[in-house]
């Protein structure tokens, strides 16, 4: 199975959270190359597509870090977004994406009553954005200080996002779908890198290692703008900094047998995997420090 975002991100992608299920061997759609990216808008847009659809439900990670005994943190948490004034749009997209992930974390622990200032930072990027309209925010605001539905929390979350990001590529805005995924995963990866220090989980271990895959697929979604401005040339560099952390850490697929389930009155057969990840804690911590630095400087924290 394909590699897995780490963490409990979001409805967004925090709900968009995994890989694992897109096999580069089962036949299904493989992400073009940076130049491929580079000559087709509609390459673009699958390859965010495919990532986008991907990624896995927060239960999953929230279930593991719950499994694992791990306690809510508050220090995981970008507070120092909260305050702010973005001014480019480089920026209210990639925070859009980062705060999302923290909003899925507070909502996966039930720490709903005091998300409402995180909400509010998410509201204004959005608006500044123009796309406020794809959230309902009061009704957002209710489940959240009720504390009543996690599951309508989570659905009307999760599809406010999915909306910004299609009308994002439809309305030539790729560039800001894009810096949302990277905004979510980055912090994502930033929760789990700080739990492992703690909790040394080979499970959690492994989904660290795997995103070896992911990152290589964000450079591909990102490449095309790499030379668009300053941010996005920091970005890009940034990402190839993490990737070479990464560079010798292996992945290993081992086919598995197809599985057949029935669907809409039709039978399904969807090929399976299991892999394997070999990496030293050498470069686990190496991996553990370029996602602390690189997360920092994106949120400007020294």
């Amino acid at each position: 199975m394909r590699a897995k975002t780490i963490s409990l991100v979001l409805f967004i992608i925090f709900l968009i959270f995994s890989c694992r299920n897109a096999s580069r061997k089962s036949g299904e759609f493989v992400l073009t190359n940076a130049d491929s990216l580079n000559n087709s808008n509609n390459s673009a847009a699958e390859a965010v597509e495919e990532i986008y659809r991907n990624f896995s439900s927060p239960m999953e990670i929230a279930n593991l870090f719950q499994a694992l005994g791990v306690p809510f943190s508050s220090d995981f948490l970008a507070l120092s977004l909260y305050a702010k004034e973005q001014t480019t749009s480089f920026e209210k997209a990639l925070y859009l994406g980062i705060l999302g992930a923290d909003l899925g974390y507070l909502n996966m622990y039930e720490k709903t009553g005091t998300s409402i200032e995180l909400v509010s930072s998410i509201k204004k990027l959005a608006e500044g954005l123009k796309v406020g309209q794809f959230f309902d925010f009061e009704a957002i605001k209710r489940l959240s200080l009720s504390r009543s539905n996690l599951d309508s929390l989570l659905f009307l979350s999760l599809n406010s996002y999915r909306q910004i990001n299609k009308y994002l590529r439809e309305n030539n805005r790729s560039q800001l779908s894009s810096l949302m995924i990277v905004g979510a995963w980055i912090e994502a990866q930033f929760f789990a890198a700080q739990v492992i220090k703690e909790y040394p989980e080979n499970s959690l271990r492994d989904r660290i290692g795997e995103q070896k895959i992911v990152v290589n697929d964000l450079i591909k979604i990102i490449s095309p703008y790499c030379k668009m401005d300053e941010q996005f040339r920091e970005l890009c560099g940034y990402f190839r900094d993490i990737s070479a952390k990464y560079e010798n850490v292996k992945i290993t697929y081992t086919q598995g047998t197809p599985e057949s389930t029935e669907k809409d009155g039709g039978l399904v057969v969807t090929q399976t995997e299991s892999s394997m990840v070999e990496m030293t804690d050498e470069q686990l911590a190496a991996i553990i420090d370029i996602t602390g630095k690189v997360r920092n400087k994106l949120i400007k924290v020294n």
